[in-house]
């Protein structure tokens, strides 16, 4: 079980789907979409309706050769959707940021969950503020470097460093929850490589998050554009399922929900009906 504010969310005991809500204009496939208030809370209330157990809030993109935004226009972007959202929408909420003082304003401001695509690691104070805050963390894999020697090893090394980070300034382990990173500074065939090896991940012990919704190695291995993506986005959640990943993030909210229910019962997860 992981705790978020008021929410318990089942953490082992069937896959959790996280939906995408990108405040951004820039976002690879849904930029400009929702970066309204209006159109926001709607997509919140679309993303409920369709079975989300979390959604994921946004204001920066992190696609391939995005353009860095500052902390004030982030706050901008994030904090009254937030605001919004959190009164209106009875489901736990995650700030996807890796700036310390959006992750702190974004939990005052309504949000329950940090989750940093640099494992803490690319803002300094980021560390002792999820220290503070005691929420659920959650840690991707990213580096600047991306020669590897040993992918899964250096993968695997990376991870135990930002949790050592983490819990080092204070972060309990119940909160911690790890993501590979697919689509971070890897290559088509290192992602594909990764996830033939999530179990390893798996194995360090802590809940893992997978998102690989509409990304790019999808695309490049079947020649597919960011929008007829579904159906191989699937076939990555249904290998990670089997992987034992705990949580998607994904885009497309209710045909995931319906396939993570199916895997479920296949698995053995959940009872039928």
């Amino acid at each position: 079980m992981l705790v978020a504010g008021s929410h318990i969310l089942p953490v082992g005991k069937r896959t959790l789907v996280m939906g995408i809500l990108n405040i951004t204009p820039d976002s690879f496939s849904d930029g400009g979409m929702f970066d309204s208030l209006d159109r926001a809370l709607k997509h919140a209330e679309k993303l409920k309706r369709d079975g989300a157990d979390i959604l994921d809030i946004g204001g920066e993109s992190t696609r391939p050769g995005f353009r860095a935004v500052s902390v004030e226009e982030e706050l901008e972007r994030v904090i009254p959707i937030i605001e919004k959202v959190s009164t209106r929408i009875d489901l736990p909420i995650s700030i996807d940021t890796y700036k310390a003082q959006v992750a702190k304003e974004a939990i005052q401001a309504g949000a329950h969950i940090i989750n940093d695509v640099w494992g803490a690691k690319k803002d300094a104070d980021m560390p002792r503020v999820m220290g503070e805050l005691q929420v659920p963390v959650i840690l991707m894999h990213n580096r600047v470097d991306a020669a590897y020697q040993n992918l899964i090893n250096e993968v695997i090394e990376d991870m135990e460093s930002s949790i050592t980070l983490v819990k080092d300034a204070g972060v309990s382990g119940k909160n911690i929850i790890l993501d590979p990173g697919i689509g971070f500074a890897k290559t088509v065939e290192e992602n594909i490589y990764v996830m033939q090896h999530l179990d390893e991940l798996v194995a360090l012990g802590y809940p893992v998050l997978l998102g690989t919704s509409r990304k790019s190695f999808i695309g490049y291995t079947l020649q597919l554009d960011v929008d007829q993506r579904l159906e191989g986005t699937l076939a990555t959640v249904g290998w990670g399922i089997t992987k034992g990943c705990h949580i998607i993030r994904v885009h497309d909210v209710q045909q995931t929900v319906r396939f993570c229910q199916m895997m479920d019962v296949l698995k053995g997860a959940v009872e039928n009906g």
